[in-house]
C-alpha cells in the first residue's frame, strides 16, 4: 500500500526559500554544473522576470553575497550566459542561455487562447508562422529596432503584416506584433543591447534540441518548476504559466502515470512533487528578505494566501496581482512592502513592516538594506514608515 507523504506550508517553504537561495545566499554549490553564478541563479529560480531589468538585477544579486547589477549585465551583454526574451505568461524575462532549448520546448506546448483582437485585425494560423519565420531570418546575426524589424518583416511576408492596426499605449502597433513572444518561445527572438533608448532585437546563439522531443522536454520543465515550488497543484502550475487549467490537468495525469511526479498531501490539498523528491526540512524557514517587484518566490509560490497573510494580502497585493509591490519576506512569507527612490549614487530605501519586528530581525533588514544597496552599485539608507507609493511605482 503506497503511503501519501504529508507536507507541511512550513516545510515546503523551508524548502523553497532553500532552493530559491533566500534561506542562504548562493555558493560554490550553484555552479556545480559548471556554469556561471548568475546563469545558475537564474535557473534555480525558473527565470528571473525583466520587464524592469533594474528588478531582475535585485532579484539575482540578492540572492548572492557578491553579486551586483554589473555581473548580471556582463552574463547578459558580454558573456552571453544569459538571454533576455519572453518567458511564462508572455512577459519579459532572463533566462539562462544553456536552457533556451528546454524552455522553447515547453512554451511552445503551452496552448494559446483565443486572440484578444477583432476579426480584421488578427493573424491567421499561416501568418503567424510566416511572421515568427520571418523575424528568424531578419535576426540572424544583427541586431534591428521595431521599425527597423517591421521593415524586415514586410519585406519577407507582406505589407499586411505591417498595417498599424493594434491598438496599444495610445497608438496603434503593426500587426505583426501580436507575434513578438510566440517569437521569441520559439527561440526566433531575444533582446540585443539598447540602440540609445531603443530597444533591439537579435536572433539567440544558437542550442541543441531539448532532450526527448517537447513531451519529454515538457515533463522535465514540470519536474524542474516542482523541485523549485513544490508541492504545487495543476492549478498552480497554470497560474505561473498562464496556461489553460484543463491543460495542465492533462499534463499532471499523463506524468503521474509514467511515475515522473508523485502525489502528495500538501496541508489537506491533493498536490504534487518530483517523483523521489519527498525530503523537506523539519523546521519552519527563517530569514529577512528584501524582494523586488515580480521577483519569481512571489508569483510562483502557492498558495498566496498562505504566502500573503492577514494583512498582507490586501497591502502587498494589486487585485489579488502577486509581483506589483517589492516586499519584505519574513520567514517566508509576505510582512511587508518597500521602495527604493535613487538620486545620484545614494538610495533611499523605504519599509513598511506589517508585523512587529525583533531586534535581530531589524539588524538582518538593516543588512539587506546594505545588499541592495550593493547590488545596485549605490550607498542604501534605510527609512522604516509608510509606503506612499502605489503599486508597480
Amino acid at each position: 500500500m503506497t503511503t501519501t507523504s504529508r507536507i507541511t506550508w512550513d516545510a515546503a517553504s523551508a524548502r523553497r526559500t532553500k532552493r530559491q537561495f533566500l534561506a542562504g545566499p548562493a555558493g560554490p554549490a550553484a555552479t556545480a554544473r559548471g556554469g556561471t553564478p548568475v546563469a545558475d541563479v537564474v535557473a534555480a529560480m525558473m527565470g528571473a522576470h525583466a520587464q524592469v531589468l533594474s528588478a531582475a538585477e535585485v532579484s539575482v544579486g540578492v540572492r548572492t553575497s557578491a553579486l551586483t547589477r554589473a555581473d548580471v549585465r556582463a552574463a547578459l551583454w558580454d558573456e552571453r550566459s544569459l538571454i533576455k526574451t519572453y518567458g511564462p505568461r508572455g512577459t519579459v524575462h532572463l533566462l539562462p542561455a544553456r536552457e533556451l532549448p528546454l524552455w522553447s520546448a515547453a512554451l511552445t506546448a503551452v496552448p494559446t487562447g483565443p486572440s484578444p483582437f477583432p476579426a480584421d485585425v488578427r493573424l491567421s494560423e499561416e501568418q503567424a508562422a510566416q511572421v515568427v519565420a520571418a523575424i528568424g531570418e531578419a535576426l540572424e546575426d544583427t541586431c534591428l529596432t521595431l521599425d527597423e524589424l517591421t521593415e524586415e518583416i514586410v519585406a519577407r511576408t507582406g505589407p499586411w503584416a505591417g498595417d498599424r492596426v493594434m491598438p496599444a499605449f495610445q497608438d496603434m502597433w503593426p500587426r505583426w506584433r501580436q507575434v513578438l513572444h510566440l517569437a521569441g518561445w520559439a527561440g526566433m527572438l531575444c533582446f540585443g543591447p539598447n540602440r540609445g533608448r531603443k530597444a533591439t532585437y537579435t536572433r539567440p546563439p544558437a542550442a541543441g534540441a531539448a532532450g526527448g522531443g517537447t513531451d519529454g522536454a515538457l515533463g522535465t520543465f514540470v519536474r524542474r518548476y516542482l523541485g523549485a515550488y513544490g508541492p504545487a497543484t495543476p492549478q498552480h502550475f497554470a497560474k505561473w504559466l498562464a496556461a489553460p487549467t484543463g491543460w495542465a490537468g492533462t499534463v499532471f495525469r499523463e506524468l503521474a502515470a509514467a511515475g515522473d511526479i508523485e502525489e502528495v498531501d500538501f496541508e489537506g490539498t491533493r498536490a504534487w512533487v518530483a517523483a523521489g523528491d519527498t525530503a523537506f526540512p523539519d523546521g519552519p524557514p527563517r530569514g529577512v528578505r528584501l524582494l523586488p517587484y515580480f521577483d519569481a518566490y512571489v508569483i510562483a509560490a502557492q498558495p498566496r494566501e498562505r504566502l500573503f497573510p492577514c494583512t498582507a494580502y490586501e497591502r502587498a497585493l494589486a487585485g489579488g496581482q502577486a509581483g506589483n509591490y517589492p516586499v519584505l519576506l519574513v520567514d517566508g512569507v509576505v510582512a511587508g512592502v518597500w521602495h527604493q527612490r535613487r538620486q545620484g549614487r545614494r538610495t533611499t530605501v523605504t519599509v513598511e513592516p506589517l508585523v512587529r519586528l525583533t531586534a535581530r530581525q531589524e539588524r538582518v533588514l538593516g543588512e539587506q538594506v546594505e545588499r541592495v544597496g550593493e547590488v545596485l552599485e549605490a550607498r542604501a539608507e534605510l527609512v522604516v514608515g509608510q509606503v506612499t507609493v502605489g503599486p508597480h511605482a
